[in-house]
């Protein structure tokens, strides 16, 4: 759209033909990521949103189904329907989807190192629905170089995701053509502390190490390969400062179309669409005066929906309350609703772009563009996004960047309304009580069991065998995985046997941690707090003995390691010796670790709400290793019902969001160590 001119007059005839000359858009998809206790309960909830109005379905998956367990694996207990839906077999999935039209739906599935699976078993339940597979449309998330960084439910090593990756995006563009095969997501990054810079690198990066993959492995024919660039998407992250993440998004765009256009030669303009989805951020989400998160939403759903050029084709909302636990029906609704208001209610949709020709948008976004380019040549140096995880440069680059967002929040240089800033408060009637958020019975994990096990004695055993050799041999005759986890599906085969069918095929890994260089780098005061608690771990070190040790562990599935990673680096500043060996690690193998490193204080972090069956067995395990007098401590989105739970069970001291100052933390654990050391005495 050109300039307005200074006449009045004539901008109002400007406006009235740029609106004459356009239709008005159709509203983005609206979805809302849900999932949890049951393939039943869960679908109950779809189908129940679909009817208030959302137009797509979003799943979120357990973390057993994430990281390719079944439900009764050792590593799954506690972890059964928590933070998703469970979904062992193609019975759960047919259960999932029952009632819903697959060849209407538009279904994105955050699903990565088990993508090929769970886009195997949506395949089969389609099948039999007697959908074809070219009906289907949708998207896996399918980006696992962001789980080795942020989320954490990768198994298998970087190259041998990477083929997986580039299996499901081959299969796809021959057997489901309209499926967004893989979705780069950068919103993960922003939760782990990426600049927007380093989100823009980071992800474009880890869009051009799949499609490389792609054209190295022969599986398109070059002709083709313009139409595959077309479906690969992006699944984005919005924060409060919606100037500069507008910006952002507006920067991706012009990023993606010169990334397309020069390294891969396509020049239909439709095949060089940035092309993404939203949730926007839950990071800045506060369980302190939870009711301003409906304004944080309200705000960071502008960014994505405002510039039409930059405009996100389907978005989800998070609840207020997520700080809290996990939402309600009635939450989700709220967040549905925000959304319908927005496209309905406003004009938003029957103008075109609001920004084209503003100096200051321009600006930014330049900036942007440019701070970008120089990120992502530094990781094309040292050959690619790949090469840029085995040698930990992005993880590191993210926890220091998460430290020093930290510092600036506990400085006050960041002000967080309701946290650090702002705090007096009325009681909220909305977060009150025990029906404020929803919980999961644990009894569910029980009942997912008994029906996992049903499934197997009644399967053809023989059948789920032989598709499994069949798998194996696929796999390690480089073939395509997709056919045969297919096959796999329809024979009964459950999401631990295919995810230990690929183990021993491929292994397993354990990413770097990031920790070991990082450090918070706070300012003049936080300097000063962090130089009263070290002094204070000296004085204790010197009486002990020895230096003052932690040991930092994530029990069960929850890959989220953000807080355990800050921990471990304050912990380190604070003169802590620190103990920090990443996540899903087994109860007992915390409790050895902690009686083999002799450490003076155990700190566990939990995100995924099993903090209460998880924490009572690291404190079973530690009193029969004689270590009942180390002090635990413990910290996540914890209810305070289950707060005071855990304190009865022996845990020390019980932190959640609102303890956003670390050298504080630490302070209390030196405090802790100090009084568990004179009763020993």
């Amino acid at each position: 759209m050109a300039r307005l001119g200074k006449d009045p007059q004539n901008a109002a005839t400007q406006i009235e033909d740029a609106k004459a000359t356009m239709e008005p858009s159709r509203p983005w998809l609206f979805r809302t990521y849900a999932g949890h206790s049951t393939a039943a309960a869960s679908n109950a909830l779809y189908r129940s949103n679909l009817a208030k109005g959302q137009t797509g379905l979003s799943i979120a998956f357990d973390l057993p189904t994430q990281t390719g367990y079944d439900s009764d694996h050792v590593l799954a207990r506690g972890e059964v329907g928590k933070v998703g839906v469970p979904v062992s077999h193609l019975g759960d999935m047919v259960t999932l989807l029952d009632g819903i039209p697959l060849d209407r739906m538009n279904t994105s599935m955050t699903i990565n190192a088990t993508a090929p699976w769970l886009l195997a078993l949506y395949v089969a339940a389609a099948e039999r629905q007697g959908i074809a597979r070219t009906a289907l449309s949708g998207t896996t998330q399918n980006d696992i170089i962001k789980e080795y960084l942020s989320r954490g439910t990768y198994i298998f090593p970087p190259q041998a995701s990477m083929r997986l990756t580039t299996d499901v995006v081959a299969f796809t563009y021959g057997q489901v053509p309209r499926w967004n095969p893989t979705n780069v997501c950068s919103y993960h990054l922003q939760e782990a502390g990426a600049t927007p810079a380093q989100e823009l690198a980071f992800a474009l990066s880890t869009a051009i190490a799949v499609l490389d993959s792609l054209r190295d492995s022969g599986q398109v024919p070059p002709e083709d390969f313009p139409k595959v660039v077309g479906r690969i998407s992006f699944f984005v992250n919005a924060g409060l400062r919606f100037v500069t993440e507008l910006c952002k998004m507006r920067a991706f765009s012009e990023l993606w179309d010169g990334i397309c256009r020069e390294r891969y030669g396509v020049e239909e303009e439709k095949y060089r669409r940035f092309r993404y989805g939203v949730q926007v951020n839950s990071l800045g989400l506060t369980e302190q005066q939870p009711e301003n998160n409906v304004y944080r939403i309200l705000l960071e759903m502008l960014a994505v929906t405002l510039s039409k050029n930059a405009r996100a084709r389907a978005v989800q909302l998070p609840a207020w309350n997520e700080a809290l636990g996990l939402p309600r029906p009635w939450d989700q609704q709220w967040s549905l609703r925000m959304q319908q208001v927005l496209a309905y209610e406003t004009d938003l949709l029957e103008y075109g772009d609001l920004f084209d020709g503003s100096p200051v948008v321009e600006a930014k976004v330049a900036e942007l563009i440019a701070e970008a380019r120089e990120e992502m040549g530094r990781i094309e140096e040292m050959g690619g996004a790949i090469a840029a995880v085995e040698n930990a440069y992005m993880k590191e680059r993210l926890v220091e960047s998460n430290a020093k967002r930290l510092a600036a929040i506990e400085s006050g240089e960041q002000v967080v309304v309701g946290v650090n800033a702002y705090q007096e408060t009325e009681a909220s009637p909305l977060s009150s009580g025990e029906a404020a958020i929803l919980t999961v019975d644990p009894a569910e994990e029980g009942g997912q069991i008994e029906r996992l096990n049903a499934w197997r004695r009644e399967r053809d055993t023989k059948a789920a065998t032989e598709s499994l050799k069949a798998l194996e041999i696929a796999l390690r005759d480089g073939e395509n995985v997709m056919e045969p986890s297919i096959a796999c599906a329809h024979a009964g085969v459950t999401t631990g046997e295919w995810g230990d069918c690929l183990r021993r095929v491929f292994g397993e890994y354990r990413a770097p941690t990031g920790v070991g260089r990082a450090s918070g780098r706070l300012g003049r005061g936080g300097r000063t707090a962090i130089e009263d608690v070290r002094g204070n771990v000296e004085q204790l070190s010197n009486r002990l003995g020895r230096r003052l040790k932690m040991l930092v562990g994530k029990p069960g599935l929850d890959g989220h390691s953000n807080g355990a990673e800050q921990i471990a680096v304050r912990a380190r500043d604070c003169g802590f010796e620190v103990v920090y060996e990443g996540i899903r690690l087994t109860p007992i193998q915390i409790a050895t670790a902690a009686l083999e490193e002799g450490v003076h204080v155990v700190g566990l972090s939990i995100l995924s709400g099993s903090h209460l069956p998880l924490v009572t067995a690291v404190l079973e395990l530690l009193r029969e290793r004689g270590l009942g007098d180390v002090p635990v401590v413990v910290g996540g989105i914890i209810p305070p019902e289950d707060a005071v739970a855990l304190t009865n069970a022996g845990v020390a001291a019980v932190f959640t969001p609102k303890n956003f100052n670390l050298t504080e933390i630490m302070g209390k654990v030196v405090e802790i160590v100090d009084a568990h050391s004179l009763e020993a005495a």
